[in-house]
Protein backbone atom coordinates (compact mmCIF):
# COMPACT_ATOMS: atom_id res chain seq x y z
CA UNK A 1 0.00 0.00 0.00
CA UNK A 2 1.22 3.55 -0.52
CA UNK A 3 0.38 6.00 2.15
CA UNK A 4 -0.44 10.23 1.53
CA UNK A 5 -0.05 12.22 3.97
CA UNK A 6 -1.27 16.30 4.00
CA UNK A 7 -0.95 18.54 6.82
CA UNK A 8 -3.76 20.78 7.09
CA UNK A 9 -4.51 23.67 9.46
CA UNK A 10 -7.74 25.95 8.46
CA UNK A 11 -7.24 25.23 4.44
CA UNK A 12 -10.77 24.59 3.55
CA UNK A 13 -10.15 27.24 0.07
CA UNK A 14 -7.21 24.93 -0.92
CA UNK A 15 -8.03 21.42 0.43
CA UNK A 16 -10.52 20.14 -1.86
CA UNK A 17 -8.23 21.01 -5.20
CA UNK A 18 -5.37 19.24 -3.49
CA UNK A 19 -7.24 15.96 -2.99
CA UNK A 20 -8.75 15.80 -5.64
CA UNK A 21 -5.35 16.18 -7.40
CA UNK A 22 -4.29 13.12 -5.17
CA UNK A 23 -7.05 11.10 -6.03
CA UNK A 24 -6.40 11.17 -9.95
CA UNK A 25 -2.56 10.35 -9.06
CA UNK A 26 -3.94 7.73 -7.13
CA UNK A 27 -5.78 6.05 -10.00
CA UNK A 28 -2.25 6.36 -12.53
CA UNK A 29 -2.45 3.08 -14.53
CA UNK A 30 1.59 2.57 -13.84
CA UNK A 31 0.29 1.61 -10.15
CA UNK A 32 -1.10 -1.51 -11.87
CA UNK A 33 -4.18 -1.20 -8.96
CA UNK A 34 -1.68 -0.93 -5.88
CA UNK A 35 -3.77 0.33 -3.07
CA UNK A 36 -3.91 4.05 -1.98
CA UNK A 37 -4.84 5.63 1.02
CA UNK A 38 -4.63 9.77 1.38
CA UNK A 39 -4.18 11.30 5.03
CA UNK A 40 -5.31 14.56 5.87
CA UNK A 41 -4.19 15.59 9.12
CA UNK A 42 -6.64 18.25 10.52
CA UNK A 43 -4.31 19.85 12.56
CA UNK A 44 -6.19 22.42 15.66
CA UNK A 45 -8.39 23.48 12.35
CA UNK A 46 -11.55 26.03 13.47
CA UNK A 47 -12.27 26.21 9.32
CA UNK A 48 -14.60 23.51 7.11
CA UNK A 49 -11.48 21.52 6.11
CA UNK A 50 -12.90 18.30 7.78
CA UNK A 51 -15.85 18.63 5.83
CA UNK A 52 -14.01 19.57 2.83
CA UNK A 53 -12.11 16.14 3.30
CA UNK A 54 -14.89 14.17 4.20
CA UNK A 55 -16.62 15.10 1.37
CA UNK A 56 -13.86 14.05 -0.87
CA UNK A 57 -14.09 10.24 1.17
CA UNK A 58 -10.69 10.13 2.29
CA UNK A 59 -9.34 9.37 5.54
CA UNK A 60 -8.84 11.92 8.51
CA UNK A 61 -7.56 12.78 11.93
CA UNK A 62 -7.93 15.38 14.30
CA UNK A 63 -4.55 16.68 16.18
CA UNK A 64 -3.71 20.14 17.39
CA UNK A 65 0.36 19.70 17.89
CA UNK A 66 0.41 23.48 15.30
CA UNK A 67 3.81 22.23 14.81
CA UNK A 68 4.25 20.38 11.06
CA UNK A 69 7.27 17.99 12.45
CA UNK A 70 4.90 16.55 14.98
CA UNK A 71 1.92 16.49 12.56
CA UNK A 72 3.79 14.51 9.61
CA UNK A 73 5.29 12.15 11.91
CA UNK A 74 1.66 11.44 13.08
CA UNK A 75 0.62 11.00 9.56
CA UNK A 76 3.38 8.37 8.94
CA UNK A 77 2.72 6.42 11.95
CA UNK A 78 -0.66 5.97 11.20
CA UNK A 79 0.52 5.02 7.54
CA UNK A 80 3.47 2.30 8.68
CA UNK A 81 0.77 1.31 11.27
CA UNK A 82 -1.83 0.61 8.28
CA UNK A 83 1.14 -1.42 6.21
CA UNK A 84 2.01 1.46 3.80
CA UNK A 85 5.89 0.64 2.13
CA UNK A 86 5.94 3.79 0.34
CA UNK A 87 5.18 7.65 2.40
CA UNK A 88 4.49 10.15 0.03
CA UNK A 89 4.32 13.76 1.34
CA UNK A 90 3.00 17.24 -0.14
CA UNK A 91 0.99 20.29 1.45
CA UNK A 92 -3.11 21.14 1.39
CA UNK A 93 -2.72 24.43 -0.44
CA UNK A 94 -0.67 22.06 -3.36
CA UNK A 95 -1.78 20.26 -6.23
CA UNK A 96 0.47 17.50 -7.59
CA UNK A 97 0.41 16.14 -11.49
CA UNK A 98 -1.06 13.30 -11.84
CA UNK A 99 2.32 11.51 -12.47
CA UNK A 100 3.05 12.66 -8.84
CA UNK A 101 3.25 8.60 -7.70
CA UNK A 102 4.22 6.62 -10.51
CA UNK A 103 7.33 8.98 -11.12
CA UNK A 104 8.22 8.67 -7.53
CA UNK A 105 7.67 4.86 -7.86
CA UNK A 106 9.72 4.98 -11.03
CA UNK A 107 12.61 6.08 -9.30
CA UNK A 108 13.20 2.89 -7.58
CA UNK A 109 15.20 4.92 -5.10
CA UNK A 110 14.90 5.07 -1.16
CA UNK A 111 13.57 8.75 -1.05
CA UNK A 112 12.26 11.36 -4.07
CA UNK A 113 13.24 15.24 -3.57
CA UNK A 114 10.65 16.97 -6.22
CA UNK A 115 10.63 20.60 -7.21
CA UNK A 116 7.68 22.85 -6.79
CA UNK A 117 6.29 26.00 -9.22
CA UNK A 118 4.51 28.72 -7.99
CA UNK A 119 0.47 29.48 -9.24
CA UNK A 120 -0.28 32.49 -8.83
CA UNK A 121 2.24 35.75 -7.76
CA UNK A 122 -0.58 38.69 -7.74
CA UNK A 123 -0.09 38.45 -3.42
CA UNK A 124 3.44 39.76 -4.35
CA UNK A 125 5.46 42.72 -5.70
CA UNK A 126 7.04 41.85 -9.48
CA UNK A 127 10.42 41.57 -8.13
CA UNK A 128 9.48 38.73 -5.73
CA UNK A 129 8.68 36.65 -8.42
CA UNK A 130 12.28 37.47 -10.16
CA UNK A 131 14.65 36.89 -7.10
CA UNK A 132 12.76 33.38 -6.99
CA UNK A 133 13.29 32.62 -10.19
CA UNK A 134 17.29 33.95 -10.21
CA UNK A 135 17.39 31.66 -7.29
CA UNK A 136 15.69 28.68 -7.68
CA UNK A 137 16.92 25.91 -9.78
CA UNK A 138 13.97 23.96 -11.33
CA UNK A 139 16.56 20.92 -12.70
CA UNK A 140 17.34 17.64 -12.04
CA UNK A 141 19.78 17.02 -9.45
CA UNK A 142 18.63 20.02 -7.72
CA UNK A 143 19.08 20.16 -3.74
CA UNK A 144 15.42 22.02 -3.14
CA UNK A 145 13.62 20.00 -0.31
CA UNK A 146 9.91 20.47 -0.13
CA UNK A 147 7.69 18.91 2.09
CA UNK A 148 4.74 19.66 -0.52
CA UNK A 149 6.94 16.99 -2.83
CA UNK A 150 8.70 14.78 -1.38
CA UNK A 151 8.68 10.40 -1.21
CA UNK A 152 10.30 7.71 1.25
CA UNK A 153 10.28 4.46 1.23
CA UNK A 154 8.48 3.07 4.97
CA UNK A 155 11.75 1.07 5.31
CA UNK A 156 14.22 4.19 4.89
CA UNK A 157 12.11 6.75 6.45
CA UNK A 158 12.22 4.59 9.77
CA UNK A 159 15.65 3.49 9.50
CA UNK A 160 16.58 7.80 9.39
CA UNK A 161 13.97 8.01 12.68
CA UNK A 162 11.62 10.01 11.06
CA UNK A 163 10.27 13.48 10.93
CA UNK A 164 11.58 15.57 14.03
CA UNK A 165 8.84 17.37 16.05
CA UNK A 166 10.08 20.55 14.53
CA UNK A 167 8.23 23.78 13.85
CA UNK A 168 9.47 24.27 10.48
CA UNK A 169 12.44 22.52 7.98
CA UNK A 170 11.38 19.13 9.02
CA UNK A 171 11.93 17.92 5.76
CA UNK A 172 15.42 19.43 5.42
CA UNK A 173 16.26 17.18 8.82
CA UNK A 174 14.54 14.53 7.67
CA UNK A 175 16.60 14.39 4.29
CA UNK A 176 19.86 15.19 6.18
CA UNK A 177 19.32 12.46 7.95
CA UNK A 178 18.55 9.73 5.15
CA UNK A 179 21.85 11.17 3.93
CA UNK A 180 23.48 10.27 7.07
CA UNK A 181 22.47 6.45 6.93
CA UNK A 182 23.69 6.24 3.15
CA UNK A 183 20.16 6.39 1.43
CA UNK A 184 19.90 6.39 -2.50
CA UNK A 185 17.91 10.29 -3.20
CA UNK A 186 16.68 11.26 -6.74
CA UNK A 187 16.65 14.90 -7.04
CA UNK A 188 13.68 15.33 -10.08
CA UNK A 189 12.73 17.93 -11.78
CA UNK A 190 10.22 16.01 -14.04
CA UNK A 191 7.57 15.82 -11.05
CA UNK A 192 6.37 19.54 -10.59
CA UNK A 193 4.08 20.51 -7.57
CA UNK A 194 2.21 23.35 -8.11
CA UNK A 195 1.75 25.25 -4.39
CA UNK A 196 0.63 28.46 -3.15
CA UNK A 197 2.38 31.80 -2.49
CA UNK A 198 0.24 33.39 -0.60
CA UNK A 199 1.62 35.79 2.22
CA UNK A 200 -0.81 34.73 5.20
CA UNK A 201 1.24 31.46 5.09
CA UNK A 202 0.68 28.93 7.71
CA UNK A 203 4.12 27.72 8.97
CA UNK A 204 6.81 30.22 9.97
CA UNK A 205 10.01 29.83 8.09
CA UNK A 206 7.78 27.59 5.85
CA UNK A 207 7.43 28.59 1.92
CA UNK A 208 5.32 31.56 2.35
CA UNK A 209 8.05 33.00 4.93
CA UNK A 210 10.68 32.50 2.42
CA UNK A 211 8.80 34.35 -0.42
CA UNK A 212 8.26 37.20 1.99
CA UNK A 213 11.62 37.55 3.04
CA UNK A 214 12.76 37.58 -0.89
CA UNK A 215 11.02 41.31 -0.68
CA UNK A 216 13.90 42.81 0.48
CA UNK A 217 16.66 40.96 -1.32
CA UNK A 218 18.90 42.05 -3.91
CA UNK A 219 19.13 40.23 -7.05
CA UNK A 220 21.58 37.54 -7.05
CA UNK A 221 24.74 39.33 -8.82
Amino acid sequence: MIGIIVPAHNEEFFLGDCIKSLVAAASHEQLNSEPVEILILLDDCSDGSAAVAQAQGVHTLDCDYRNVGKTRAAGARWMLERGARWLAFTDADSVVPYGWLAEQLRANADAVCGIVQVDDWSEHPEHVKHRYDALYQPMDDHRHIHGANLGVSSTAYLKAGGFKALPAHEDVHLVEDLQRIGAQIIWTARNSVTTSARKHFRCKEGFGDYLNSLAGQALPG
